[in-house]
Parts: structure tokens; sequence; C-alpha cells
């Protein structure tokens, strides 16, 4: 399809699971209604943002996938007929727990699962202390609507998950997402902070030829302590911002992406054509010492 609409959720949370859950589902059916076809959830979506502490207790937040969570959307996909993009805290085994995206066709059909590849581990994001490093690599999900990557959060700064994504046929990359500012800081890094974020993604649209499509959640979690800072974004191949979202406020957003203009931006600006994948094999090195 030459069109896609495209629904963003950008929402804040609670601590009641169920809560969220019936939330985002609502959400889902407002963009269906909007005339989305494809819903992408931010990063985690049925939980406060727990990483900011190490407690085993928050393993209980966990669920198989499939599983109640994919149950529950599914048949929302089937009744509204939208595609929806669902962030969820995997218990794959005993010990074994996953930061995971879960893909949901427009029949209700669960497609698969990406597991997030790049794990942070940084003052109130302790991801390391819950999450393995995904196992399946990079996905892409041929959809009713498009086919598309989906990569998750801190994923999103590293060109090469990008670039190999697209190369597997992805025409949209989508980037759940949570992220946010101290409320202790102060504004000017603030600013610097989002730019750098939105920047780098931008620039995954522009050297894949692309539309990215970024969904963070809103709201202060941690007390206070932390203010998520929203922003969810779509870009176009040439890095134009089609649309941002407000610091503050929840959000539902259905925005048309032109996939027949791909090729257009691909032949005007042939990076695809001109790479030298003769030359790259130093990239699979830890780093590039003298000797």
């Amino acid at each position: 399809m030459p069109t896609v609409k495209v629904g963003l959720v950008q929402m804040s949370c609670t601590e009641n699971k169920e809560e969220n859950i019936s939330k985002a589902i609502a959400r889902v059916r407002i963009a269906a209604a909007q005339g989305a076809q494809i819903v992408c959830l931010q990063e985690l979506f049925t939980s406060l943002y727990f990483c900011d502490v190490e407690d085993y207790d928050n393993f209980k937040l966990a669920e198989p996938i499939p599983g109640p969570s994919t149950e529950a959307l599914s048949q929302v996909a089937m009744e509204t007929g939208v595609v929806i993009i669902a962030s969820l805290f995997e218990k794959r085994a005993q010990g074994i727990y996953h930061n995971t995206t879960a893909v949901i066709d427009a029949d209700g059909s669960y497609l698969g699962k990406y597991r997030k590849m790049h794990i942070p581990d940084d003052p109130a994001y302790y991801e390391k202390f819950y999450f393995t490093p995904g196992d399946l690599g990079y996905k892409v999900f041929k959809t009713k609507f498009a086919t598309f990557g989906v990569l998750i959060c801190w994923d999103q700064w590293y060109p090469e998950a990008a670039r190999i994504t697209a190369l597997m046929g992805a025409e949209i990359l989508f980037y759940p997402t949570a992220i946010g500012w101290a409320t202790a800081q102060d504004e000017a890094t603030n600013t610097e902070q989002y730019n750098a974020w939105q920047t780098i993604q931008r620039s995954h649209a522009v050297a894949n030829g692309v539309h990215v499509v970024s969904v963070n959640r809103v709201g202060l979690e941690q007390d206070g302590a932390m203010k998520f800072w929203g922003g969810s974004f779509v870009s176009n191949p040439f890095g134009s911002i089609l649309y941002q979202a407000s610091h503050d406020a929840e959000e539902v957003k259905v925005m048309d992406i032109d996939l027949s203009k791909t090729d257009s931006y691909r032949t005007h600006w042939p990076f695809l054509r001109d790479r030298r994948i003769d030359s790259y094999q130093p990239i699979t090195k830890r780093f590039i010492d003298e000797d």
C-alpha cells in the first residue's frame, strides 16, 4: 500500500497493570477510529518504568509472550483491523527475562517478537539487572499494511541496528521508548539531550531512506524525580519532522506515511547503492587497536 496511516500512543502509566493495559487498549481504539492501520505503543507500557531500581519483586511484572497481554491486544486488533506494536516485559524461562516487543497483525494473529539487543545500565536505568540481551537478531514483520522493523529505546543510538533492519526490508523503523529527564536537571541540558535523541533517529531515517516512528512515554515517575519527556515524533527519509508530540501531554496521533516515495528518496540519495561492503569488516571489532 503506498500510504499507511500510523498511530502513535504517548501516555503516562501507573502502578496498576490492568489500568495501563485498559488505557492503552482504549487509545488503540481511538487511533483506529481516526483511521490508523498500524498503532505503536511505548516501551513497557503495562507498568511504571521499574528499572530505576534493582528490585527482585519487579520480576513479578513479567509475562510470557505470547501471553495474557498479547491475547488481549490480539482481540482488539481483530475487532479494529489494526496492526499493534506492543512492548512488554517478557518472562522467557525461570531466571531469563527480556525487554521484548510483540507484533500483532490486523486479523489478530501473533506475528512474532523482537528482543531488545542493546541493554543500558545508567543511573535510574538499571536494565542489565532485569533484561538478558536479545538473541533473535534484528527482525522485520510483514503485516497487512507494511513491512517494518522494531527496535527498542537504547537500540535507537546504534546506526548498525537501523542499517541491518533496513537492509532486511523494513519500510518503516519503529522505536518504542521510555526516556526522560531528571527533574533536578537544568532546562538547557534537557533541550540538548532531547535534540540529540531526536537527531540520531532522524539520521537513521536519512542514512537508510526509511521513515522513523519513535513513541515515548510521558509523565512524572520515580516519586517525581523523573519526567519522561514524551516528544514522540515521525521523520521522513530526508530527516524532516512530520509530527512531534508535546513533552507534557498524553496524545494519540495518526499520521500518513507515503511509502511510494521511498524509491525516490533512495534513488536521489543512493546511500544503499554506494555502500562499500567490502571495506566494513573492522566494524565487528570492539575497538580498532593500532597493533
